[in-house]
């Protein structure tokens, strides 16, 4: 099944907030997704209750303990499963290097435990360039880019377009990818610019569905959960399911 970086070089866009709620709505249809946190920020393995005290009981302890990816999962309460960062996975850039194999080492783990033949996984990558975030890329078949409703978001877009370019040449293929706008709100003439701007640069590759501006998405995470469990009838848990079933029907989840 799909492995899917959710990725942007600008941070406050809401791509951990996109990964818990499709995480969340995808455990509850039975489909058993592994989120991967790749930020040494640890937002999402904070909301999942998931905070280990020693780094090698997180994913650090994959990149410098040799842990198998397996030995380190957490049930989230959500019904998922994580893999939880820790803030000692900023130091993966320098122990690491930028070769080809710690370029791979993410994907090559995933490979080896086949941890994805009946599962999708999706990856929480920390927006900063580095060795972290080129394994979300590396491992990945699918990228979904989140999109707030302003001027900066959008220039990095631009970015992330000339990013994902040149990494597919050294991947030697091109990443199937969908940008979403979270954040929308139609009362504003500039979300509405925006939008117009992503689709005639992108086209087919924007999302439909759009993110609207949410209390709900924006208090859940407080309370430790997803959307879905906090306020199931708002407009946010209606975004995001339709959101889910938008990627399925293109086959964005296969």
């Amino acid at each position: 099944m799909a492995r899917i970086a959710v990725f942007n070089q600008k941070g406050g866009v809401g791509k951990t907030t996109t990964t818990l709620n499709l995480a969340a709505l995808l455990a509850k249809r039975g489909a058993d997704p592994l989120v991967i946190d790749l930020d040494p920020q640890a937002h999402l393995t904070g909301i999942c209750s998931a905070v280990v005290e020693a780094s090698e009981r997180s994913l650090y302890g994959f990149y410098g303990r040799g842990a198998t990816l397996a030995g380190l999962i957490k049930f989230a309460p959500g019904g998922w499963k994580i893999i939880p960062a820790h803030l000692d996975l900023s130091k993966v850039d320098a122990q690491l290097g930028k070769g080809p194999q710690a370029l791979n080492r993410l994907n090559a783990g995933i490979v080896k435990e086949n941890l994805n033949t009946d599962r999708p996984i999706l990856m929480d990558v920390c927006p900063m360039l580095g060795v972290l975030s080129l394994n979300g890329v590396f491992a990945a078949d699918h990228v979904l880019i989140p999109i707030s409703t302003d001027y900066l978001a959008v220039r990095g877009s631009m970015q992330m377009e000339r990013t994902l370019k040149a990494l597919e040449q050294v991947l030697k293929k091109r990443l199937e990818r969908r940008y979403v706008l979270t954040r929308f709100d139609g009362r504003r003439k500039m979300s509405w610019d925006i939008d117009k701007q992503l689709r005639e640069r992108y086209g087919e590759e924007v999302c439909e569905t759009r993110i609207a501006e949410n209390v709900s998405i924006a208090e859940s995470p407080s309370f430790y959960c997803d959307v879905f469990s906090y306020a199931p009838g708002s407009r946010g848990a209606q975004d995001y399911a339709a959101l889910l079933a938008e990627l399925e029907g293109c086959g964005f989840l296969k």
